[in-house]
């Protein structure tokens, strides 16, 4: 052993025996490896090793703001990390099931890690990219605890980026300070994150070669941009895509050279930081908006706000999102993912039930989008006539917006001559009172991490256990092998773009592969979006 490693190992001994000493924890309790920044102690759980609140990269805060994340400062001894970071600057959405565990922080670029506690061998690796439609979400909720996925043999790591106006913003003194890439440094923390996990995460016991990346809502388009740029080609060999959309993104606007019609993000930042008082592109500027306090950032950006303006203004005009930049984003997705831009990986991609709208037909004739099949589209959209046309409405935009992106995300990764699994989850907890309407969006996510019961209490069910062993074991299998299949498992087929079948996570049957129950809908929205109506 080298004497340096000799020298961190010690270190680490002496300052575990000290805490243990000092009665901040029981030695036994605590568990302590070297990354490049330094020694860390996490917290050993049951079976379960947890580390919690690592910095993956320097806080973006002061001079930081709006740069491009930076290498963390090494520190002396070891570092406590068994207790999540600050999520990142947002104005918490109201959510009862998975409430954010942090007050959140400019000073948030950290992750978690979850490795079991006895393993010998390298294992695979599944790095989460939380979703909340980029400006709302974070690391530290209890519904993302990595724990049972690392007890089925995987290494969880759950990640913070920059959100709102913080990880996405391109305002003209930005763009002439020429610092370094502007606009998606929310992409950019992302990307920075997997770079860490290459670099470090074997002294978790993780496989820096075996890394799958997963997201759902904002977190699946993040991935879908992280397949279709090359700047994190080769940072992971897998990925899942969870009500990412596919078609569209948020990331549809440019960051300069847009019209009084359809602003460019340079035009929205500048006209924000103009409703402040601040005007001109210089350095004076640039320094002013960096000395602004972190809530002037924030205040217009939430998720009421956000999707009002969805509904009137639609998400690729939404302040605070994700653009195209030239350099992490280069086109519109749906172009990069058709172009054949996406990394050569086995893809899984599916949707929920009631899963969201984001883009609308015409409001005023919805059916017209169908051309000549518009009769047909009214008899499948609203068969008998008895909807209401907001719910019709509702419907068209689920499928545009999410479930036929799913299948032509399948039908391109597939084409490329890479192995896809699409899905449907419509599986709801026994105790939900609505529970015939099926999961809505992001409703699948306890059922994935296992924590169910953290999510219902004590009204979960053996039915809940078995689909979250279902559905939890098909994402573990996938992060091992690139395959979801194994073990005793229902067979999930590869997709087929000949066959409008899926694995449909039912809610009552299990998962069943078959005919996709929005089958007539979505090949009616698929021949519209390709023009072949």
């Amino acid at each position: 052993m080298r004497l340096s490693s000799t020298l961190a190992v010690l270190a680490v001994l002496a300052v575990l025996a000290a805490l243990s000493a000092a009665g901040s924890a029981r030695a036994q309790d605590l568990a302590a490896v070297t990354i490049s920044s330094g020694a860390i102690a996490g917290i050993v759980e049951g079976d379960v090793v947890a580390f919690r609140g690592i910095p993956y990269a320097a806080p973006p805060i002061g001079d930081l703001r709006w740069r491009a994340p930076q290498a963390v400062t090494a520190w002396a001894g070891v570092r406590a990390a068994r207790e999540p970071g600050h999520d990142c600057m947002q104005i918490p959405f109201d959510d009862p099931v998975s409430p954010l565990g942090t007050t959140p922080s400019e000073d948030c670029l950290v992750l978690n890690v979850w490795r079991p506690a006895e393993a010998s061998a390298p294992l695979p690796v599944m790095v989460w990219i939380p979703g909340g439609w980029f400006v709302n979400g974070g690391s530290s909720t209890a519904l993302s605890d990595g724990s049972s996925l690392a007890r089925q043999g995987v290494v969880a790591v759950t990640i913070n980026y920059r959100l709102g106006r913080f990880g996405f913003f391109a305002h003209p003194a930005l763009i002439e300070a020429a610092e370094g890439p502007v606009g998606n440094f929310g992409y950019m923390d992302q990307i920075a994150a997997l770079e860490w996990v290459r670099d470090n995460i074997g002294a978790f016991g993780g496989d820096p070669d075996a890394v799958t990346v997963v997201g759902e809502s904002a977190g699946g388009a993040s991935v879908l941009h992280l397949l279709t740029s090359s700047a994190a080609h080769g940072l992971f060999r897998g990925a899942m895509v969870m009500s990412g959309g596919g078609r569209y993104a948020l990331a549809e606007r440019s960051m300069t050279g847009g019209t009084a019609d359809r602003p460019s993000a340079d035009m929205a930042d500048e006209a924000f930081a103009a409703a402040l008082g601040i005007s001109g592109s210089g350095p004076t500027a640039l320094a002013t908006l960096r000395a602004l306090p972190a809530e002037d950032l924030t205040r217009d950006i939430t998720f009421p706000v956000f999707m009002r303006a969805l509904l009137t203004r639609g998400v690729t005009e939404f302040e605070g999102t994700p653009m195209i930049d030239g350099v992490t984003v280069t086109d519109r997705l749906e172009s990069l993912i058709r172009n054949g831009e996406a990394a050569a990986v086995p893809v899984i991609v599916g949707t929920t039930a009631l899963d969201a709208p984001g883009y609308f037909p015409p409001l005023n004739d919805p059916f017209s989008m169908f051309g000549n099949e518009a009769a047909a589209a009214a008899a499948a959209f609203n068969p008998g006539g008895a909807l209401p046309p907001e719910l019709v409405l509702l419907g068209i935009s689920a499928d545009m917006t999410m479930h036929e992106p799913a299948r032509f995300v399948a039908r391109s990764v597939t084409g490329a001559g890479n192995p896809a699994w699409l899905y449907r989850f419509s599986y709801a907890a026994e105790s939900r009172a609505d529970r015939a309407n099926g999961a809505a969006h992001a409703q699948e996510l306890p059922f994935m991490f296992g924590t169910v019961e953290g999510a219902v209490g004590e009204a979960i069910t053996d039915k809940d256990r078995a689909m979250a062993a279902a559905f939890g074991g098909y994402v573990a299998n996938f992060v091992k092998t690139g395959d979801p299949n194994g073990g005793t498992l229902p067979r999930w087929p590869a997709f087929d773009p000949a066959a409008y079948d899926l694995m449909h996570f039912t809610l009552d049957d299990g998962p069943v592969f078959g005919a996709d129950p929005r089958a007539a809908r979505v090949a009616l929205v698929e021949r519209a979006a390709e023009g072949q109506l």
